[in-house]
């Protein structure tokens, strides 16, 4: 929990710098910016690097991609990360009070089945919508994280438009993320059945 509250407490382009100047600065180990390493080879059909070196089957190129992705990923996702534990330590507190957790463990359950079969599935729903919130947190925050890594994606490309006054991108890019949040949550509703059978999806 004090990871998690050290998480939420760090805006993004301050973590991401501490990170650069830690990680890449200081220790060197992982790259400071950008997709790639200046040299290595690889076909980029689709511009998804990731996908394009699987594709290819160039394993030197998906492991330096993945390891310029390293720093950018855990900036973007330490606010919805700590949220998220936190969200799901309050719900499985709550529902390991409950009567039928008491009986589970009076049935003799062992401890591990009470709490994934039982008590986890039961406490999913509130961890869910939380982290269907957080996706548009995730989008907002990749304008920042992809200006400092110089990344280049819809944040940085969102970001370019606001400074060149560049507005039919900015409405484009805008409707982009609103749909993909809309989708979010839709997927997000269909999941609260499949997780609890009693919601049903009309």
């Amino acid at each position: 929990m004090i990871g998690a509250l050290i998480g939420v407490s760090m805006p993004i382009f301050w973590l991401g710098l501490v990170l650069m100047l830690i990680f890449s600065l200081f220790l060197r180990w992982l790259p400071m910016s950008g997709r790639l390493t200046i040299g290595v080879d690889l076909d980029a059909s689709t511009q998804f690097y990731i996908l394009d070196a699987v594709l290819s089957r160039n394993w030197t190129a998906l492991k330096d991609v993945l390891w310029h992705l390293t720093l950018p990923a855990i900036t973007l996702s330490s606010i919805p990360m700590a949220i998220v534990a936190r969200m799901t330590r309050s719900s499985m507190l709550d529902v390991l009070r409950q009567d039928y957790i008491k009986t589970a463990k009076a049935k003799g359950l062992s401890e591990f089945k009470v709490v994934i079969k039982h008590a986890l599935r039961n406490a999913l729903i509130p961890v869910v919508t939380t982290i269907g919130l957080q996706f548009g947190i995730l989008l907002g925050g990749a304008i920042l994280t992809e200006t400092i890594f110089a990344w280049p994606g819809v944040g940085k490309w969102m970001f370019d438009a606001v400074m060149k006054r560049d507005y039919a991108v900015i409405q484009g890019g805008t409707l982009f993320i609103a749909s993909a949040f809309i989708v979010i949550n839709l997927i997000v509703d269909v999941l609260y059945a499949v997780i609890n059978p009693r919601i049903s999806v009309k």
